[in-house]
């Protein structure tokens, strides 16, 4: 594929962020509480939402391992999924999460104390492809860090006990990947490691979560999103790290 074409591949994508970015602000409102330990949010665009039957979330796949494996849990959000899975157990999928489709890491951090004070506490936040669509539309990429640096502060000042597993993420398609946006990319699966180990305390937990080692094309459903294999591959490295800090 030439230069030019891979440049207004990764216009068009930008373009259709926007579109779903204008499409998804839904205000958020106040949801019933729960008092399930291992209470679980999902943060992140559309990674986090999915778009069933065009794209998956990984939310699904990773609820199904919880669940077969009987950890106690609950997706916690302000956002609900409204498409349609399969029960597992006699239990409906738990379609609570906070992704919204196209959202950069500025709007999360301008929004993340609105759904916080909007649900109940979490513990353990799932933060997804931090800063992808930030890399996607060419922002600024200390920008992107200064405001993931936020966002965990946020989180750490809601709940000083918060574990978060923090994304290096995996990436969109060889087709639509310049220099640029590769090398974006490759600084920010760098940069995760440092605000990890410069976030963790004695009381919270910053873990990074290794989603692009042996992540491939053949596990998107487009250029960016899940297809049902990429969405379980995901969601089984999520679940490796998850029985580390789930409360029995």
């Amino acid at each position: 594929m030439n230069k030019l074409k891979i440049t207004l591949n990764v216009l068009l994508l930008g373009i259709l962020i926007i579109i779903f970015n204008s499409c998804s602000k839904n205000d958020s409102t106040p949801t019933p509480k729960s008092n399930t330990i291992n209470r679980i949010m999902p943060l992140g665009a559309s990674r986090v939402q999915g778009n069933r039957p065009a794209y998956e979330s990984f939310r699904y796949e990773l609820w199904k391992d919880l669940n077969s494996n009987g950890w106690q849990f609950d997706f916690i959000g302000t956002q609900k999924d409204k498409a349609s899975y399969p029960s597992i157990n006699g239990e409906n999928f738990d379609v609570d999460n906070e992704g919204r489709s196209g959202w950069t890491s500025g709007e999360i951090l301008d929004n993340i104390n609105t759904w916080l004070n909007a649900i109940d506490t979490p513990d353990i936040v799932l933060f997804s492809s931090p800063a992808g669509n930030d890399a996607l539309l060419d922002l600024p990429y200390n920008d992107a860090i200064s405001n993931i640096n936020g966002i965990i502060d946020a989180l750490q000042t809601f709940n000083p006990n918060i574990t978060i597993l923090l994304e290096q993420m995996a990436p969109g398609h060889t087709s639509i990947t310049t220099q640029k946006l590769n090398d974006y990319f490759n600084d920010l699966q760098q940069e995760m490691l440092t605000i990890a180990t410069n976030k963790t305390n004695s009381n919270s937990k910053v873990i990074t979560v290794d989603m692009f080692t042996g992540f491939t094309n053949s596990m998107l459903a487009d250029p960016v999103h899940y297809n049902e294999s990429g969405a379980d591959y995901v969601a089984s490295r999520y679940y490796n790290a998850l029985v580390n800090v789930l409360e029995n």
